[in-house]
């Protein structure tokens, strides 16, 4: 959703036109419209600047990669309103469409009076404002972690969002988050460590300083076909479709409306609404499996199917997995751990009651792990809307059906005859 909306709202600047007076749209629906209305100012010369620096993009990694592609991309582009007679007639540069003073910010705490009366007038605002930044600055995190193969300190990443908004704020800012554009930006160029967003920062800070007469000359159409590849490569298209081929029906209907109002609203609704329906269908989902009956206590060497009981291999793992898996928990499955001696790893989930798309995800990735560690992924005791789950999403073919055993018995012998 964010790639379409990342898409629609680069259209006008690739294509070179020009909104009336007045027209400033904010929403992606409002942007398709004030497009539609403003075609008669079409620009063939946008158009061409910004179709020679997409192929740039598309073509130059397949030549080499040493040199990121948006970096040719814009040099080219650049040159091009320069140089060449007629161009510079038909394209915007950030120069003309944008005035960024250079030099740094004054500081603007001076003279402001703080009261109880102020401080209670904007504390619920604060706090709304905190928490969408909190909320969106993750999800740019998720999605970049999708992209990279890692995972975010959560903690690292809204402690470093607070200070900097505070440091912000002292000169005269507005609250940021982290962005979804730039990030996947970002990851798609190379970046890998923390240490990309900190050479980010300080180059930024240097173009402000120093460069603003150069950065002026970046043409908008280029900035565009920059952003429409960084709108694909986020956009997970294939997983989109699979997700809707192979999920549980409730969470495919939880994906295409938080989708369409991502589209149609903006994310911060998008998310509301997408984790309320996400909650209710997930209790909905849990009143289902959970059943009450009588038991009684026994000690752990009495119980039948106590680990306790049982030899495991030195180059067997096992892992029990209690309570139903959902997005909430999902990260837990890759807390799994392996030996240097370990080849094969049992996940054993009789008190796994119930699993969504988010978790099938875990497990995957789980596997992937395990495949590139030469590990044998073996499951047991899984149960009923577990199992339709893994196979409706083809994670049963992968591990193969001699992989899942009814007991942990039969699991441990498979893992034994392994290894």
């Amino acid at each position: 959703g964010i790639a379409v909306t990342i898409l629609i709202g680069q259209i006008k600047d690739f294509l070179g036109l020009q909104y009336a007076a007045g027209v400033k749209p904010i929403e992606a629906i409002e942007k398709i419209e004030a497009n539609i209305e403003a075609i008669g100012t079409f620009s063939w010369q946008a158009l061409l600047v910004g179709v020679i620096s997409l192929a740039i993009l598309i073509v130059y990694p397949k030549l080499e990669k040493k040199i990121p592609p948006s970096l040719i991309a814009v040099v080219v582009g650049a040159l091009m309103v320069k140089f060449i007679p007629g161009l510079d007639d038909g394209v915007f540069t950030i120069g003309e469409l944008y005035t960024i003073p250079s030099g740094f910010p004054k500081f603007a705490l001076t003279g402001m009076e703080f009261s109880f009366e102020k401080v209670s007038a904007v504390l619920p605002d604060a706090f709304t404002i905190a928490i969408l930044a909190a909320i969106e600055s993750l999800l740019s995190c998720v999605v970049a972690d999708s992209m990279v193969n890692s995972r975010h300190n959560s903690n690292a990443e809204l402690v470093a969002q607070g200070v900097g908004n505070i440091a912000s704020v002292l000169f005269g800012g507005i609250p940021a988050t982290g962005a979804i554009a730039r990030t996947a930006a970002n990851a798609k160029n190379g970046g890998r460590t923390p240490i990309a967003g900190m050479v980010h920062a300080v180059v930024l800070l240097l173009v402000l300083l120093f460069l603003m007469p150069l950065a002026g000359l970046i043409p908008m159409p280029t900035i565009a076909a920059i952003l429409f590849m960084v709108a694909f490569n986020m956009s997970e298209y294939k997983k989109f479709i699979a997700t809707i081929k192979t999920a549980p029906k409730s969470d495919i209907v939880v994906m295409i409306i938080t989708f369409g109002l991502t589209i149609v609203f903006d994310l911060v609704i998008a998310i509301e609404v997408g984790m309320l329906l996400a909650a209710m269908l997930f209790m909905k989902r849990m009143s289902e499996e959970t059943t009450v009956k009588g038991w009684s206590y026994v000690e752990s060497e009495n119980d039948k199917d106590s680990l306790e009981l049982r030899t495991v291999p030195q180059h067997v793992r096992v892992y029990e997995i209690s309570g139903p898996l959902f997005f909430g928990v999902a990260d837990k499955i890759l807390d799994v751990t392996f030996k240097e001696y370990t080849n094969c790893l049992v996940l054993r989930m009789r008190g796994v009651p119930a699993i969504d798309a988010t978790a099938m995800n875990s497990l995957q990735q789980l596997y992937k792990k395990c495949e590139s560690n030469g590990i044998t992924l073996i499951l047991s005791h899984v149960n009923e809307q577990p199992m339709q789950a893994m196979k409706k999403s083809g994670f049963y073919k992968k591990v193969g059906a001699e992989n899942f055993c009814a007991h942990i018995d039969e699991a441990l012998r498979r893992a034994e005859k392994i290894g």
